[in-house]
């Protein structure tokens, strides 16, 4: 899985603050998020990454549990925002696979099979006692058949979620590869959880635009320098992607989202026309350094086809956000590691360094 990078429109975007987990509440695993840049191979048992906001959304989310990876990976929107080290069923006690959708909630739940056991934070997946619940992170399975979750990312993904979402439960021999071991785009169809195709631009083509897959809804984007391509998403479902070229790209993880107001310059080739300001966000591991404008300068960096541009611009609002990222994304070249970050503005979080706004300058696969 490929360390993700992504890329910004200018608004104020802030992460939540990581609180620790209420007193009363058993704590398991780490108590903060872990910086984004991290890969999700190198997390430690009761390790996590939460690059996004706790509270629900208007962006469908899912959840993929890779029984294979003992990880979970949050989607909003199509797009990565969290991963954990988790703890499945033990030999005699598995975790079944298969789609799941979250039937209750109970933040104080306590076991009626296991002396009373807490377990905080439960999302119920099946009526005879799987669900997902902060527990005990040995660094292999060792649960009755439950997803155990470090406590505080149980609590932020409790806060998020809602009846009805999508859970998916994979293992290697019985589920597709792509869920198994999942990439920063849902590998799920966020509606069913069935699998999800990615299909790449067809060869001689620059770009594909078809909003009427998904007609309504905020959009997310992500933008990866070495596969050339950005990738238009909403509701979970890719809407647009254009093949783009990166001049003296930054290297990490990066964020930006729509702010109110427009670059002064106008897009080269494109009279009366002009880019919408963009902010950077702030990431765990980059706390320090969000909140700044994108620049001219630095938008000029990216080229993309002034055709898709065109069509682009309408939708890029307050609020929208692009990741970049300086690894692959695709299945075709993934690497081994993975960023996240989400798409929805949180409150009160500092940011990272600017990433270069899109520009119009032509570009090709």
């Amino acid at each position: 899985m490929g360390r993700v990078v992504w890329l910004v429109f200018v608004c104020v975007f802030i992460v939540a603050p990581v609180y620790a987990a209420e007193p009363a509440v058993p704590v398991w695993g780490a108590t903060r998020s872990s910086p984004v840049d991290i890969a999700p191979s190198a997390l430690k048992p009761g390790e996590w990454i939460w690059g996004g906001t706790a509270r629900p959304g208007r962006e469908p989310m899912a959840v993929v549990v890779s029984l294979t990876e003992q990880r979970a990976y949050v989607y909003r929107n199509g797009i990565l925002m969290g991963i954990s080290t988790i703890s499945s069923g033990k030999p005699g006690h598995e975790t079944p696979t298969g789609v799941f959708t979250i039937l209750q909630k109970d933040k104080s739940h306590h076991s009626d099979l296991y002396n009373n056991a807490p377990m905080p934070y439960q999302e119920r997946l099946t009526w005879d006692g799987v669900a997902l619940h902060a527990g005990g992170l040995p660094g292999f399975p060792e649960s009755h058949g439950c997803v155990h979750l470090p406590t505080e990312f149980a609590r932020l993904l409790f806060d998020t979620t809602t009846t009805g979402m999508t859970v998916v439960v994979s293992a290697e021999g019985v589920s597709p590869a792509d869920v198994v071991h999942p990439r920063a785009i849902t590998p799920i169809d966020l509606r069913t959880g069935l699998e999800s195709t990615i299909a790449p631009l067809p060869s001689g083509e620059t770009y594909r635009w078809e909003p009427e897959k998904s007609p309504d809804g905020p959009i997310s984007m992500v933008l990866s320098v070495p596969d050339g391509d950005v990738i238009v998403l909403r509701n979970g479902i890719e809407i647009g992607r254009a093949a783009i070229a990166v001049r003296d790209p930054l290297p990490g993880t990066h964020a930006y989202i729509v702010a109110q107001g427009q670059m002064a310059e106008e897009i080269p080739g494109m009279p009366g026309l002009h880019m919408p300001q963009w902010i950077t966000i702030g990431i765990p591991g980059h706390g320090d350094e969000g909140g700044h404008p994108v620049d001219a300068e630095l938008a000029d960096k990216v080229a993309l086809p002034p055709a898709f541009l065109a069509k682009l611009l309408p939708e890029l609002v307050p609020g929208t956000v692009l990741l970049a990222t300086d690894q692959p994304i695709l299945p075709q070249t993934s690497g081994t590691q993975l960023q996240v970050l989400d798409n929805v503005p949180a409150v009160n979080a500092p940011g990272i360094k600017p990433l270069p706004a899109t520009r119009n300058v032509q570009g090709s696969k």
